[in-house]
């Protein structure tokens, strides 16, 4: 889990920092909402290269093993981070400045492509077939404890004045990025590769040499991973990342936002392993589909809690909406573990998971600070939004047989969806 923690930092302190920072920095216009749909958009970079990465280490990974991919994954997002905080800005070398800054952000979202999936496979193939899910909640744990700390570090930078904050200070929370890697890599360098893998290897089964081609020749367990990862992503996006545009826009102080998007993501320590748990015991489908539902009825009451100018109240509806979302996280790592094969496991359930990312995420600050900049700062398409994503959900749960307990020693993916 802690390698996992070090990675979501890093991958989540660039969404903050995109919000608060990268629009004046490294994408100056003549419109404050310009720069930061611009620096917004960036994100969307990252989110891009997901895939691409996910198809690169699921391949090495399903034919080399679980382990060394991960190592590479979190060298690469350490580096990648550490480089950002000590990149010149726009007026120091111009136009090279955003270029790197989205070079940078592809190798971020390169590596954060081939750890979710390496991650939870780790755990998921050490695991009982009645405990993947409890033991998938510690893991998936990984990305609030991120969100948090990478939130408590930018909090203490802002306390900096604000000349200090954007001359250097925003720089601190990345540079510790170095000390983070050498901290991860002890970690992963002592653990033990995956035991499903080593059985796979020793029984000579086939290994596919182009796993992400076989994927597609089977194409209804990645469509379905997709749609059923589409929902928590969309409310990712718009609780932990645009709320901070949203929230400023209409009056809240920027440390409000911060302190509250703290407090919110504090939830996920709860209900991520509780549901994760819960999935082993009523099935991932009853869990996941809680949380789109429950996404669809709060999308509306959410924003008129946001538009009271209350940060109280607005901590209220995030919270809320935190808890749909851990709904909808926390059954994925066994649900989409247990829709792949072992020869193509590590590449569908990356390819599945950040193509969603990509889908859910990618673009949704981007496109949410347009269609509310367009809408006359209205938080009606927002509210449209999360009900898109919850429904996408719903469509794939809907169309998928439940997956706890299935046998993940099979080389076959077809039956298991």
């Amino acid at each position: 889990m802690l390698g996992t923690v070090i990675e979501y930092y890093d991958f989540l302190l660039y969404s903050t920092m995109a919000a608060l920072v990268f629009g004046e920095l490294y994408f100056p216009a003549s419109s404050g909402a310009v720069s930061t749909i611009a620096a917004l958009g960036t994100l969307a970079v990252g989110y891009v290269a997901r895939p691409l990465g996910g198809i690169l280490f699921g391949h090495f990974g399903d034919r080399l093993g679980r382990k060394s991919m991960l190592i590479l994954s979190m060298s690469i997002m350490g580096g990648a981070s550490f480089l950002i905080g000590v990149l010149p800005t726009y007026q120091q070398i111009g136009i090279a400045a955003p270029i790197l800054l989205i070079g940078l952000r592809i190798a971020q979202g390169i590596a954060v492509g081939g750890e979710w999936g390496g991650a939870a496979l780790m755990v998921i193939e050490h695991a009982e077939p009645d405990k993947r899910g409890v033991w998938a909640g510690v893991m998936q744990m990984g990305s609030p404890l991120g969100s948090i700390v990478s939130t408590v570090a930018v909090m203490v930078v802002t306390l900096l004045p604000d000349d200090s904050f954007m001359s250097w200070g925003w720089r601190i929370p990345f540079l510790i990025s170095a000390l983070l890697l050498a901290i991860g890599l002890y970690v992963r360098l002592s653990v033990v590769e995956s035991p499903v893998f080593r059985e796979a290897v020793e029984q000579a089964q086939t290994r596919q040499r182009i796993p992400a081609l076989e994927v597609l020749r089977q194409p209804r367990a990645l469509l379905l991973a997709c749609a059923i990862g589409i929902g928590p992503f969309v409310l990712t996006a718009l609780i932990s990342s645009h709320i901070l545009v949203y929230g400023t826009s209409i009056g809240y102080d920027s440390d409000d936002v911060v302190r509250t998007l703290l407090f919110t993501s504090t939830t996920a320590l709860v209900c991520i392993p509780l549901f994760s748990a819960l999935s082993d015991r009523v099935g991932r489908r009853v869990v996941s589909l809680t949380g789109a539902v429950g996404a669809v009825v709060i999308a509306f009451p959410l924003y008129a809690m946001v538009n009271t100018g209350s940060v109280a109240v607005m901590t209220i509806g995030l919270m809320l909406a935190m808890v749909m979302q851990n709904a909808l996280y926390a059954p994925l790592a066994p649900m989409l573990s247990e829709m792949f094969g072992t020869g193509v496991r590590y590449t569908g359930v990356s390819m599945g998971y950040q193509l969603s990312s990509l889908i859910g995420a990618g673009f949704t600050p981007m496109i949410a600070a347009s269609l509310v900049a367009a809408a006359g700062n209205s938080s009606v398409p927002l509210s449209l939004i999360m009900i898109v994503g919850a429904g996408a959900t719903i469509l794939g749960i809907s169309r998928l047989s439940e997956s706890r307990g299935r046998d993940l020693t099979s080389n076959i993916t077809s039956s298991s969806v």
